[in-house]
């Protein structure tokens, strides 16, 4: 039956004479015949599920950001700087771009074979900067009791230069993030890479240390408050972020103190400032540093997720 022209679809008839397709009772109205179209063959994209982490600012423009665009031959090839930067293989490193997890510069790069220059490009996988420098350094130390927080002593005492004097011949240059004293031992990071240094050195960042101290007498609940509170020193206010007491026994404590603050003997200021000098101290943590179980003396290369969330505590 033909369809009714612009009714509501249905086809009523008066006498059983149907006027369906018909215009003032003339002659049906046939449609043309619609012209042979070849049929094409539709095509399906394959759906690709990635539980892949992002990247961050997956949304970013291009042309708000992004890598700067080498001429052929100058730079490194991106899956390149991956592999080098141990990040993954050559081969794993193209599938992380294909997959949206790597940025340079600010911007989500999905081309194959883009030429950065590692000395300048920031590089991120997952949200995670990489170091992709060849020359950069990034050791952590655990430093002896006894020796100096110095590349050197005018006195020839021992100091931390003896320890990677063959790296400093090798011609390394290296900075010591922070000081110890000559009586605390523990965790100093080492690098040649002056911006970080100067980021975790500066207060404004309030990059954490922790450590560990054994004082002198039975540490008490309300010393922890105080500490937290603040205590006044002879060169202005200063409290910890935090404070626990780990074991006491035979007129000692053990207790953990977490601060931000960098000033000259700060931890065994405050101790004795509440009635508990210091006998022993180690630290243990540098923001997400951790000394674990190196012994005195010795040194380790830090890993890529240590460096990449040194940089994202200090806004690099």
């Amino acid at each position: 039956m033909p369809e009714h022209l612009g009714g509501h679809g249905e086809n009523r008839s008066i006498g059983g004479n149907s006027t369906a397709g018909r215009i003032g009772g003339g002659r049906p109205l046939t449609p043309k015949p619609a012209p042979s179209r070849k049929p094409q063959k539709q095509r399906r994209e394959q759906t690709v599920l990635s539980f892949a982490k992002p990247a961050r600012n997956q949304h970013a423009e291009v042309g708000e950001a992004g890598p700067k665009k080498l001429p052929w031959g100058e730079g490194e090839r991106l899956q390149k700087v991956l592999a080098k930067a141990g990040v993954a293989s050559r081969r794993a490193a193209e599938e992380l771009i294909d997959k949206g997890r790597v940025e340079v510069d600010g911007a989500i790069v999905r081309e194959q074979g883009l030429r950065i220059d590692p000395e300048t490009a920031i590089v991120r996988v997952d949200g995670v900067r990489v170091v992709v420098r060849d020359e950069q350094v990034y050791l952590a130390l655990n430093k002896p009791k006894g020796f100096q927080s110095t590349m050197s002593d005018e006195h020839g005492r021992p100091c931390i230069g003896d320890i990677v004097a063959e790296r400093v011949m090798a011609g390394q240059r290296l900075f010591h993030v922070g000081r110890l004293d000559a009586d605390t031992e523990g965790l100093l990071l080492l690098t040649n890479d002056g911006d970080l240094a100067h980021r975790l050195m500066h207060p404004s960042f309030e990059v954490s240390k922790t450590y560990l101290a054994t004082v002198n007498g039975e540490v008490k609940r309300e010393v922890g408050k105080r500490l937290r509170a603040g205590v006044e020193l002879d060169d202005g206010p200063a409290s910890v972020d935090a404070f626990q007491v780990l074991e006491i026994g035979e007129g000692r404590s053990l207790v953990k103190v977490v601060l931000h603050e960098g000033r000259k003997h700060i931890v065994r200021r405050l101790l004795a400032e509440v009635g508990h000098p210091v006998e022993a101290l180690v630290r243990t943590n540098i923001g997400p540093v951790a000394l674990g179980d190196q012994r005195p003396g010795s040194m380790r290369v830090l890993g890529r997720d240590e460096i990449g969330k040194l940089y994202e505590a200090v806004s690099l």
